[in-house]
């Protein structure tokens, strides 16, 4: 219960995905290892899934907080959009990238983020969450430190739901 509760209040924190605008961010409830959440903001409302991950390698190496969210911006036709915080500023050009299964999906980078680098695969990469039971992001900071992430996928699906139907 208590990683439930850090989960719902970094969430809540979580400034980097909610437009400056917002005027108040919500939990909607916990799907086993996902949280989903809701902001109203100035451009309508913002609905988000998130969570983070079950281990992280190396250990032992200095982080800030790391999330993996989907977001829904109905207002902006925003329907899954996929972004990964990973606590650490990317090498600079570098590429991330998520594993569910045989599937690999490129990531493109910026600063301490990332997201989908091919828009058109979204929707497979949330099909693929929603079949599967872990996925692994791996990146590289711009100290050249090769990262692995696991996230338990374990409640996707439940959070996606119910986020569409808050955000609708």
């Amino acid at each position: 219960m208590l990683r439930y509760m850090r989960l719902f209040v970094a969430a809540a924190a979580a400034v980097i995905l909610v437009p400056a605008m917002a005027h108040a961010t919500t939990p909607i409830d916990q799907f086993r290892d996902w949280a989903a959440m809701k902001a109203e903001t100035d451009n309508g409302p913002v609905c988000y899934v998130l969570t983070q991950p079950q281990s992280m390698e190396p250990q032992g190496v200095r982080r800030g907080d790391v999330f993996f969210y989907v977001t829904m911006r109905p207002n902006e036709g925003v329907r899954h959009e996929v972004s990964v915080t990973t606590g650490y500023p990317y090498r600079e050009g570098s590429q991330a990238s998520v594993e569910i299964g045989d599937d690999t999906f490129a990531l493109v980078t910026r600063d301490d983020g990332a997201w989908i680098d091919n828009v058109a695969e979204e929707e497979r990469l949330i099909e693929a969450m929603k079949a599967g039971t872990d996925m692994i992001v791996r990146g590289t900071s711009q100290r050249g430190t090769d990262t692995t992430d696991r996230y338990s996928l374990l409640g996707v699906t439940a959070a996606l739901e119910r986020i569409e139907e808050e955000c609708a």
